[in-house]
């Protein structure tokens, strides 16, 4: 990383998008991770968009942390700060995209073109030939200021078929190579898309074998270097100073964005974590943080530790902070319903019962107007909730339609969506206030 002045820095960077979802990304940003890693190098990857799975795949490819980016939940300003802080110590910068490079409005084409990152395209090859070449360069003129500069190519069949995808190629993107078809470095999914990196027996190994594959071709050079523009985030007021708050972490309630974990320490809390599944009590705390995660699948788990349902239970009743989203949320119901069909006592917390289904409940990005302050976020299940406890409002989407419900029962908040803490830090910390 090299420095032109004192106040721009200059890092090479790159975004990885592709015409749509499942043509490879997450595999081919990790192991482009891995691969510079394995040279020596620093690198900082980032998610376009709400996403708790791809990114810690990615933390593990590049040994950090790894932020999210999005012009509506996270905002041009917060990007613009992560970007140059990460240009500050990485040696590369992988941006991954989300869904088709195009998709959605803002799409991660504009995140590209407001912040100057040159455009690594991934395309699945199966199945195709010359036409490989023509969506490589739909991709990049379909839209001006998309600097598309080359491509890889997924699950290539043979010497003979990589050429082929090379030759078809207009002069001005370049060809990086690609990774054939070998079931050693397939991610495996499930309803909410990939296991966690924690689930992943060999993924170490995976990551390494992917980098490998792909070490022989262009995509071990780095790429152009991109000015970013100094932005830091401003000083947060300590509004939680004192406040210990108590965050659940296991396989049942993993998504965490590392965002808001830095911005409830930015705000001076003091954070211990926890396990609801094993725990039989809650830490020493004054508030509660219940993210999301897997609780269907530890459902069983979850229904025995009664323990920890009634410490639960002790901490609203004492009128302490409680925020639980999600799947934390879905823990508290009084009953819970895997995809079987078969019903797990839940902390009984909420009343009713929160039910899994085969096909997708809610997906999209959404606000929630709290009393406290606008909140952005997220949200992404396949369980409805069934309770006779009226919301107290509804969160709505970036277009003005009606969202999920939020519920309160004292200082209790349970929502199905995802907060992205730094969209409004003071409105976060009057949630955890004592």
């Amino acid at each position: 990383m090299v420095s032109v002045s004192p106040a721009i820095r200059r890092c090479p960077a790159l975004m990885v998008a592709a015409p749509a979802s499942g043509q490879g990304k997450t595999t081919v940003v990790a192991a482009l991770a891995r691969l510079h890693r394995s040279c020596g190098r620093r690198v900082r990857v980032f998610k376009c968009g709400p996403d708790f799975l791809d990114p810690q795949i990615h933390a593990l490819a590049s040994g950090a942390p790894v932020g999210n980016v999005d012009l509506w939940m996270t905002g041009e300003d917060d990007i613009a700060a992560r970007l140059y802080a990460a240009a500050g110590e990485a040696d590369l910068i992988l941006v991954e995209s989300v869904m088709g490079l195009h998709d959605g409005s803002p799409s991660s084409a504009d995140i590209a073109r407001r912040f100057g990152l040159p455009v690594l395209a991934v395309i699945d090859a199966r199945a195709m030939a010359q036409t490989f070449g023509a969506l490589a360069h739909g991709l990049k003129h379909y839209r001006d200021g998309v600097n598309l500069c080359a491509v890889i190519a997924n699950r290539i069949g043979s010497a003979r078929h990589a050429d082929m995808l090379r030759d078809s190629l207009p002069a001005d993107i370049a060809w990086y190579g690609g990774l054939p078809r070998d079931e050693r470095i397939a991610l495996p999914e499930r309803h909410l898309g990939l296991l966690p990196a924690a689930e992943i027996d060999g993924l170490d190994a995976q990551l390494d074998i992917a980098a490998q594959l792909l070490g022989a071709s262009a995509a071990a050079d780095l790429p152009p270097a991109v000015a970013f523009a100094p932005l830091a985030h401003a000083p947060l007021p300590r509004l939680l100073d004192g406040v210990r708050v108590a965050v659940a972490r296991d396989p049942a309630f993993c998504f965490v964005y590392p965002a808001n974990i830095e911005c409830l320490r930015a705000l001076g809390a003091e954070l211990t974590e926890f396990s609801p599944l094993t725990d039989a009590a809650l830490p020493d705390c004054d508030a509660v943080w219940l993210p999301g995660g897997y609780p269907e699948l530890h459902a069983a788990r979850w229904a025995g530790n009664t323990a920890m349902h009634a410490s639960l239970r002790r901490h609203v009743d004492a009128g302490r902070p409680l925020l639980a989203e999600c799947g934390g949320m879905m823990s508290l119901f009084e009953t819970l319903a895997d995809k079987a069909g078969a019903c797990h006592c839940g902390a009984g917390l909420l009343p009713g019962t929160v039910r899994m289904q085969a096909r997708l409940a809610a997906l999209g990005l959404q606000q929630v107007a709290l009393p406290e302050g606008l909140v952005r976020g997220h949200t992404f299940h396949y369980s409805v909730a069934d309770t006779p406890l009226p919301p107290v409002l509804q969160a709505s989407t970036p277009d003005g339609r009606p969202g999920e419900a939020v519920y309160r029962v004292g200082r209790l908040t349970a929502s199905y969506v995802h907060l992205y803490f730094p969209s409004q830090p003071q409105a976060v910390a009057a949630l955890f206030m004592p």
